[in-house]
């Protein structure tokens, strides 16, 4: 397949588990390519949160804690935003929602 139109060919260097190694290789095209692998079609609301995180990880150098998105969240989804976060990333904050925006897997945390 040629690698123009390859879309795996636009993705950096991942660990066994197909976390990002380098998190400033992501960009949004590869958050495509990473949503499909988790079967996940991105919304306005996936990418809400998404450049949410990015923007934390810019700023702290660190994956956001799943709190913080949430505290996000509710701004447009109030008490309900908890419950929105884990729909729209239905096997888990780190297994998915890390995973899509370029994150390491945070080793101190669950996959849940």
């Amino acid at each position: 397949m040629n690698p123009m139109t390859d879309p795996l060919a636009v993705l950096p260097e991942r660990d066994a588990e197909g976390y990002l190694v380098e998190p400033g290789d992501w960009n949004e095209d590869v958050a495509r390519v990473l949503a499909r692998e988790e079967q996940i079609a991105l919304t306005d609301d996936h990418w809400d949160a998404i450049r949410f995180m990015r923007d934390y990880y810019d700023e702290h150098q660190i994956a956001a804690d799943a709190r913080f998105v949430i505290r996000h969240l509710s701004e447009r989804f109030g008490r309900d935003a908890q419950k929105k976060l884990f729909e729209l990333f239905p096997y888990g904050y780190v297994k998915q929602a890390c995973k899509i925006a370029g994150m390491k897997r945070p080793r101190a945390w669950s996959t849940g």
